[in-house]
């Protein structure tokens, strides 16, 4: 009998790359991985901006629209509110030892480096911090002021790993999921979980 793959947590914010979120939650649940969601008030307004996809407040709601969405996920996908405290997320006995914020706003980012726990966003990653897990942070902002590089400083001592999302260009992209497919992969590369998005560094076709 094969062995049923450990969930894995997954916050949507409020910076820009919707993209990038979404093609992570596709990837993960297409390959069985169950999935904690939660998605901030101001992600769902990006979502909505940048993919065409309003996300309702009400969590069992937004399950069945990304379902519908992504064409996977029945059964898999779990989306909590942000102050629904009595989650699995929500406790270090219970809580995913994996969690990814993609995309991370400099918000969440600040929060979660100062150890503030105001939704269950900012907790769920406290407690996989405390609990010695892995947590991926992956921001989108720029230019970067001092406040951000320290946060960003701060996390990196603390265990976690801070991925900015600023996709590479070797792998010659032919399109902008292309660029999203690249740092997807590096994301899914650092949770242990296979991916074929992206060929790993000298193995890509030679250019011609």
């Amino acid at each position: 009998m094969a062995q049923a793959k450990p969930a894995i947590t997954l916050a949507f914010t409020g910076a820009s790359g919707a993209g990038y979120g979404l093609r992570l939650l596709q990837q993960l649940l297409s390959q069985g991985y169950p999935v904690y969601l939660m998605i901030s008030s101001a992600a769902r307004v990006v979502f909505k901006t940048e993919e065409g996809l309003g996300l309702s407040a009400k969590p069992e709601q937004a399950t069945e629209q990304l379902i519908q969405a992504l064409g996977c996920g029945e059964g898999l996908l779990k989306v909590f509110g942000k102050e629904d405290w009595f989650s699995p997320v929500a406790s270090g006995s219970s809580a995913p030892k994996c969690m990814v914020i993609c995309p991370c706003s400099t918000g969440t980012l600040a929060a979660v480096a100062t150890g503030m726990s105001n939704n269950l966003i900012e907790r769920a990653a406290d407690v996989v911090l405390k609990e010695r897990g892995t947590l991926i942070l992956a921001p989108r902002e720029t230019p970067l002021h001092a406040t951000h590089l320290e946060h960003m400083l701060s996390l990196t001592r603390q265990g976690a790993v801070v991925m900015p999302l600023a996709p590479g260009f070797y792998s010659e992209p032919q399109s902008i999921q292309d660029l999203i497919d690249f740092m997807v992969a590096r994301i899914l590369e650092h949770l242990n979980v296979p991916q074929t998005l992206m060929a790993p560094w000298g193995y890509q076709k030679p250019s011609k």
